[in-house]
């Protein structure tokens, strides 16, 4: 874990020096407090996922910005338990498989819910769409106000720039892959 720390830090400071931000302005625009943008950026903290979506909402950046790695002709992927982001008391894994691709405005993750874990996303930028494919199990997904279920071998997409919510309804654990498109500059 302390790896993937450190890679986030070092993209949130490559960020802030980027846009010559302060702790201060990017504690303003994330709602995350400058001693907790401070240790992360050290790599002295590793970040929820709901922490990271603030940041990443609040600077206008993917999530997985913090999880990229370096660019190569192709790429063969697979779950990497040093890069799994988890929520939930451990009981959500997200697998960043493709971080986010300014080229292309992806990414992608393999998630693991377990039984009865309810996760809550907060709104992403406006125009974003997420895709959801349902490997295994059952997940209950609100969005907005409404309410689908999706069953195994299932998929849904939707736009992502409202609340919206997953739910292992069942008693055991549940895998989805979800793919999130981000609007083109």
């Amino acid at each position: 874990m302390e790896q993937i720390s450190l890679k986030i830090g070092e993209r949130l400071k490559e960020v802030r020096n980027t846009r010559q931000l302060t702790l201060d302005d990017v504690a303003e625009l994330t709602g995350v407090s400058k001693p907790m943008l401070g240790q992360i950026e050290r790599g002295q903290s590793s970040p929820t996922i709901n922490v990271l979506w603030k940041i990443s909402t609040g600077l206008k950046i993917p999530l997985s910005f913090f999880c990229r790695q370096e660019e190569a002709e192709y790429t063969v992927t697979g779950l990497r338990e040093e890069n799994v982001i988890t929520e939930e008391n451990g009981g959500m894994r997200a697998y960043p498989l493709f971080p986010f691709d300014p080229v292309r405005n992806v990414e992608a993750f393999y998630i693991e819910f377990d039984a009865g874990v309810r996760h809550e996303s907060l709104p992403h930028v406006a125009g974003v769409e997420e895709y959801v494919l349902m490997v295994q199990g059952t997940l209950k997904m609100t969005i907005g106000r409404k309410e689908v279920t999706l069953q195994e071998k299932q998929s849904i997409r939707f736009g992502a720039d409202i609340f919206h919510a997953y739910h292992n309804v069942s008693d055991k654990a549940c895998a989805a892959y979800n793919v999130i498109f981000y609007p083109g500059n």
